[in-house]
């Protein structure tokens, strides 16, 4: 069940993130060199219904200097939705992780009520999908 003033905060804070990002953008294109280090990170997903996951999806492209480039379909058992982002502006992976989870956190709280299951529980399924099926 969606909590409607969760809903309007997590809204707030996605134009605030907007906001940050245009300047972040800006701020890259008339510096000299820019500091832009571009890279595509694997993100395993907590989302389950298809409306978190549009949401969640079109609250990162929306972000300037993130774009999600694609979504790999997940069995529900074992592998989660795993979506492939185009990061911009992060120091390293496990940076641009931190962002998106923590906007992924703040999504599902809205949506379903309560915060979901921790992000190790997401990235350890999605691993544990991976080693079986390099195996079979």
């Amino acid at each position: 069940m969606i909590d409607p003033l969760r809903l309007l905060g997590y809204f707030l804070w996605i134009f605030k993130e907007i906001v940050s990002g245009t300047l972040s953008m800006t701020t890259a294109l008339f510096t000299p060199r820019g500091y832009s280090r571009p890279m595509i990170v694997q993100v395993p997903l907590r989302c389950t219904t298809d409306l978190e996951i549009t949401m969640f999806a079109s609250s990162i492209t929306i972000t300037p200097g993130t774009l999600v480039v694609a979504i790999a379909a997940g069995d529900e058992a074992d592998d989660p939705p795993t979506l492939f982002v185009h990061v911009l502006f992060a120091d390293s992976e496990a940076d641009a992780l931190d962002g998106l989870y923590d906007m992924e956190t703040r999504l599902l709280t809205a949506m379903r009520r309560r915060p979901p299951k921790p992000v190790a529980d997401a990235i350890l399924r999605g691993a544990q999908g991976t080693q079986e099926g390099e195996t079979a």
